[in-house]
């Protein structure tokens, strides 16, 4: 059983149309008891520099699997999977690690934020980790949450803020870095019509600004139809 797919809101043109990612022939099968389970068939798609693609489909149908081999998370069982001209399947863990640390940036609808750090702390941690010197780190994070609406919020923990606040802030965490590639699991499930807006107004934005690729997992047909274009998975495969 498939969903219906919205037909994209407006037809946008990126500045770069040459690919960043390119899947090919994916596969993802695991093992659970002696048992295969086949999860991904046979996948192929390309996105391009600048691009907002959509992935829908029913619960079950691979979607979050799909986007932790984008992610570099996971490997595919077969096929292969280029990113930023690098194909990546066969590569070793510290390559892989530092390819999505320097190019991948992550929004996950539970936010994942850190409980005992405040907002500017959390949108640092990436750039603590990619060695950004500390002065740097902290314009940085203060900009970023000044561009997403909380620069009043710089020192709230995650507790003292609302949900559309958290995933703002954890937004800006993931653009920290400016990431070439933004994967977001259901972005908006959580939230209410209008921070869900402005989440989508950013990622639009970081596409139309920046050019970066931006792939969001959504149940919901309003934000797929604010993509350029939508990936249907049904029973594993894409059309």
């Amino acid at each position: 059983m498939s969903v219906d797919v919205p037909a994209p809101e407006a037809a946008r043109t990126p500045a770069d149309t040459s690919a960043l990612l390119r899947v090919e022939g994916l596969t993802r099968h695991f093992m659970v008891s002696g048992t295969r389970i086949d999860v991904l068939h046979d996948c192929t798609f390309e996105v391009a520099r600048g691009e907002v693609v959509a992935i829908v489909g029913q619960s079950g149908s691979g979607k979050s699997t799909l986007l932790n081999i984008l992610g570099l998370l996971d490997k595919p069982s077969s096929g292969t999977y280029t990113f930023d001209g690098v194909e990546t399947t066969r590569l070793g863990e510290g390559r892989r690690s530092r390819l999505r640390g320097e190019g991948i940036g992550f929004v996950f609808q539970q936010f994942h934020l850190l409980e005992r750090r405040s907002a500017l702390a959390n949108v640092g941690v990436p750039m603590v980790l990619g060695g950004v010197p500390v002065l740097r780190r902290r314009s940085r994070a203060r900009e970023l949450l000044e561009s997403v609406g909380l620069g009043h919020r710089l020192n709230s923990h995650p507790h003292q803020l609302s949900g559309g606040e958290q995933q703002r802030v954890a937004l800006a965490r993931a653009l920290s870095r400016e990431p070439a590639l933004i994967l977001a699991d259901e972005p908006t499930g959580a939230l209410d019509a209008a921070s869900s807006g402005m989440i989508m107004d950013e990622l639009l934005g970081q596409a139309e600004r920046r050019g970066a690729a931006v792939v969001v997992v959504t149940h919901d047909p309003k934000v797929a139809k604010r993509a350029d274009r939508v990936v249907e998975l049904v029973e594993g495969r894409t059309r």
